[in-house]
């Protein structure tokens, strides 16, 4: 059995770029910083940044365009793909990016890029979404 999944968790460098294909398909591209800190052997604190390329497609990809921007804290997972091409000097450019399949936003609810009840179309309220949960009802 193949395994090929990749999942990270860091913010947006930029604000994703959106496109739609030929035969219409909604396809957006962005890239996600992650950081790794660590203390080196004098116990400086140390970090290092990395970028990874994410390519989304259909209704994720349209989700990402309206909600994502620059900064937005996100969890993507997706399945790594290098693509290659050949550059204007004729030199062999490879990339690598992870085709995402599933996305989840970590920004806080209140946000200007994120939906909440009161400026998402499809959201509904009911009397268990405003009604407050005692800790003496709670059976465990």
């Amino acid at each position: 059995m193949d395994l090929n999944k990749a999942t990270i968790i860091g913010r947006l460098t930029a604000d994703p770029e959106s496109r739609t294909t030929p035969n219409g398909q909604t396809v957006v591209t962005l890239t996600v910083a992650t950081n790794y800190t660590w203390n080196d052997a004098n116990g400086q604190k140390q970090e290092k940044a990395e970028f990874h390329n994410i390519v989304a497609w259909r209704k994720l990809a349209e989700i990402i365009a309206q909600y994502l921007k620059k900064g937005s804290k996100v969890y993507f997972e997706g399945r790594l793909q290098t693509r290659s091409w050949e550059d204007q000097n004729g030199n062999k450019k490879y990339r690598t990016e992870i085709i995402a399949d599933n996305m989840i936003m970590l920004d806080s609810r209140g946000g200007d890029s994120l939906p909440t009840k009161d400026n998402t179309p499809d959201a509904k309220t009911s009397e268990a979404d405003e009604e407050e949960i005692n800790i003496e009802d709670i059976p465990f």
